[in-house]
C-alpha cells in the first residue's frame, strides 16, 4: 500500500515528544503503527522547524539526556516517518493558539486525524469533525 493510499495522520508536536522522547505508554499505538507503515503521517517544513525549536528547550533538554537521546535522533525518526508535504492554506477554522493553527491546517487539507493533546485544539473537535478532522489524543490500539 503507498503512503497515498494509508490514512493520513497529522501530529501535533507534543504527540512527537510523547512517541519519540518520553516513551509515553499512550502513545505506543502510534509508534507501532508509524514502524509498521499502517498510518501515512504527514508534516509540513514549518512544523519540522518548530520540533527542532521545541527540542532546544531548557525543559525539554534534560528529558533527552534522562532518555539518552540528541535532538538530531528525534529529528532522524522526524525525517524517517513523516512524509513532508507542502504546507496547507488556512483552514475556515482559526485556533485559539496561533502556534497549533498549522496542524488544523494540514489536518483539514487532507482530512486527517489530528493527534493533540492540547487544550485549545481539543476544544476545535466539533467543528473539526464538520470538516472531516478528527482529533483524538491517542491511536486505539
Amino acid at each position: 500500500m503507498s503512503a497515498a493510499t494509508l490514512p493520513a495522520l497529522v501530529l501535533d508536536t507534543n504527540i512527537v515528544l510523547d512517541v519519540f522522547v518520553f516513551n509515553d505508554a499512550a502513545a505506543q499505538p502510534v509508534r507501532e503503527g508509524l514502524s509498521a507503515r499502517r498510518w501515512d503521517w504527514i508534516a509540513t517544513s514549518a512544523m519540522r522547524a518548530e520540533l527542532e525549536r521545541v527540542l532546544g528547550y531548557p525543559q525539554i533538554m534534560p528529558r533527552l539526556a534522562f532518555y539518552q537521546l540528541a535532538a538530531a535522533d528525534v529529528l532522524a525518526h522526524f525525517d524517517a516517518h513523516a512524509r513532508q508535504v507542502p504546507a496547507a492554506a488556512k483552514a475556515p477554522v482559526t485556533c485559539s493558539d496561533a502556534d497549533d493553527q498549522i496542524f488544523i491546517d494540514l489536518a483539514v487539507a487532507h482530512r486527517s486525524i489530528l493527534l493533540s493533546k492540547d487544550k485549545a485544539v481539543m476544544s476545535m473537535a466539533r467543528r473539526l469533525l464538520a470538516l472531516e478532522v478528527r482529533v483524538q489524543k491517542t491511536l486505539q490500539a
